[in-house]
């Protein structure tokens, strides 16, 4: 089974997880980049990130290639932002609906604080599907990088590659 992992990440959290699960099952990744940046710093990036996670904006992303219908498999990972998944993701989905609801869809999701579970559900709700095929919150994998945060992301690696083979 052929998987993509298709991840947005703003500090690096999201990327460092995407890059584990990606080496551990032998994925392919897409990270996705808006045409204009989110703030990265200060209180501004909170005020601008939870404003457009919570109007659910559809920001423009910069121009990927990636032929979904190639995959068995696609594995978003993301940010939280104010409970809610980031709004690049958003527009990932908007513009590629059609084929994600004919895969196997997998999800995680990136945390300081928390939410996650609610923003999986939001993510659920925007695709268009009941469940995922697997799903993990990890807590600020590389920030907080810990033997135990490892451990969990090759815990939900492993049971991607389970769903790969």
């Amino acid at each position: 089974m052929k998987a993509l992992i298709t991840y947005y990440s703003l500090e690096g959290n999201t990327d460092y997880a995407a890059g584990k699960i990606a080496d551990v099952i032998g994925a392919d990744t897409l990270r996705l980049r808006t045409k204009k940046a989110y703030r990265d710093k200060g209180a501004a990036k909170f005020i601008w990130g939870a404003k457009s996670a919570l109007m659910a904006e559809k920001p423009k992303l910069e121009p990927y290639d990636a032929a979904l219908e190639n995959y068995d498999m696609i594995v978003m990972g993301f940010p939280v932002w104010a409970s809610r998944i980031t709004p690049p993701l958003r527009t990932f989905i908007k513009e590629n609906k059609k084929v994600l609801r004919s895969k196997k869809i997998a999800a995680f999701a990136c945390q300081g604080g928390q939410g996650a579970d609610k923003a999986l559900e939001e993510l659920k709700k925007c695709i268009g599907i009941d469940s995922f095929a697997a799903e993990a919150v990890f807590i600020d994998p590389k920030a907080r990088q810990t033997e135990e945060t490892d451990n969990s992301i090759e815990k939900f690696a492993d049971e991607l590659k389970n769903g790969t083979d």
